[in-house]
């Protein structure tokens, strides 16, 4: 599986040189506060910006669902799925022994019209993928970069996000664009936070239920749009936002470039663009079988059809008219592998539960399928990350040129 590689393009010298640390906060602490009742927040539509530059002021965790609630749901719904919902997840990996950049091997695969093809199996694939991701911490879908090492992978992922606010100036009132929303819950913490109105968009038609359900409950008029990232054009007006951001959607993209350019026409000027997303990385040779190995391996978990590289997503910014501003990884010495660990432990011991609850007959044959397919891998996740061989947290941050 080849990667992407694209010739790092003329920058201008506004771009750090990337490397492996930080420049924000490494040592935020963490509020052990309890999460607050959502009903509280519907007091106030002003932002709570709890955390400071320096990272030494409190999560803001009011929007957070309480995981007793989310887990038995999602325990709920996977327990119910039928036996065509599992087979259409199970048989949906196939799109993840290509890539996009072979297009001559996806006609093979798939046809003259395999855009549509990826498009059905991503949606089987996230119809299920959401509810085994909400069995443990990472709901949201994703793991995030290694902002504190003492926090959470929750408290991981609210100070990122709180970060992304800071980053692209979000303000109350402002209009921002979230591409690959999820359940909603990335959208629900920025409005709190920040006091912004978000608009998400998504390709599973019950995630974004979910997202208008919760930000409904939190008392958030955000809007949610399904819609498929790689029809383009966006379903948006020229200008219609004030910012921009993304947290590992890209994977599913067909055309960076592309995409690019839809969102900066729907930017107003002088709009700020956040990106946080998996990249190959210099050290990655597709041509050694040790690493073209992990690759095969570690693709499908993370659900990549794509090979970025942070060079290819620069010239596809600059390309589009953006001036990229800063080109890193946030997590602390670069390495996100502690977070892909601690997820990965927690989840191949909750399968050790299901597998003794399927034995017994007290849960369907199909959980332990699921459960298998869903822990597979997590280890090649983390040697890669350690190898310094790809990343799922590779941060760039753009501008739209002002008038």
């Amino acid at each position: 599986m080849a990667a992407v590689t694209v010739s790092q393009p003329a920058i201008t010298p506004a771009i750090p040189a990337r490397n492996d640390s930080s420049d924000s906060s490494r040592s935020s602490q963490t509020s052990t506060e309890k999460v607050k009742l959502a009903s509280s927040l519907h007091k106030s539509s002003l932002p709570k910006q709890r955390s400071s530059h320096g990272g030494h002021g409190q999560v803001d965790r009011s929007v957070s669902p309480k995981r007793w609630k989310t887990f038995i749901k999602a325990f709920k719904h996977i327990h119910n799925l039928t036996p065509k919902e599992v087979d259409d997840f199970m048989a949906s990996y196939e799109i993840y022994n290509l890539d996009w950049a072979n297009e001559e091997e996806m006609i093979k695969a798939f046809g003259p019209n395999y855009q549509q093809r990826v498009g059905d199996c991503l949606c089987a694939y996230y119809s299920v993928l959401n509810h085994l991701c909400s069995l443990g911490d990472v709901e949201k879908m994703y793991i995030p970069p290694l902002m504190d090492k003492k926090a959470s992978v929750l408290d991981n992922q609210l100070l990122y996000e709180e970060s992304v606010a800071r980053d692209i100036g979000l303000k109350p009132g402002m209009k921002v664009l979230d591409l690959g929303c999820g359940r909603g819950r990335v959208a629900a913490h920025m409005t709190s936070f920040s006091g912004a109105h978000v608009t998400g968009l998504n390709i599973d038609a019950n995630q974004i239920a979910q997202a208008r359900e919760w930000n409904d409950q939190c008392g958030f008029s955000n809007e949610f749009v399904v819609h498929d990232q790689n029809n383009l054009p966006l379903p948006f007006a020229d200008e219609s936002f004030d910012a921009f951001y993304e947290i590992q959607a890209l994977s599913l993209c067909k055309d960076p470039s592309a995409t690019f350019k839809e969102i900066y026409r729907v930017l107003k000027p002088g709009a700020k663009f956040s990106l946080l997303d998996w990249v190959s990385l210099p050290p990655y040779n597709p041509e050694d079988p040790v690493h073209a190995e992990l690759m095969r391996r570690v693709k499908p978990l993370i659900g990549a059809v794509g090979t970025p590289t942070p060079a290819s997503f620069e010239k596809a910014l600059v390309d589009a008219g953006f001036t990229v501003t800063k080109s890193d990884n946030p997590s602390i010495d670069g390495l996100q592998a502690p977070l892909i660990d601690r997820v990965d432990i927690y989840f191949r011991s909750f399968r050790r539960v299901i597998h003794g609850l399927v034995r017994l007959r007290a849960l369907p044959p199909h959980f332990k399928l699921l459960i298998d397919k869903f822990c597979l891998d997590g280890q090649a996740f983390v040697k890669m990350d350690n190898m310094r061989l790809i990343t799922t947290t590779y941060r760039i941050i753009a501008e739209k040129p002002s008038v």
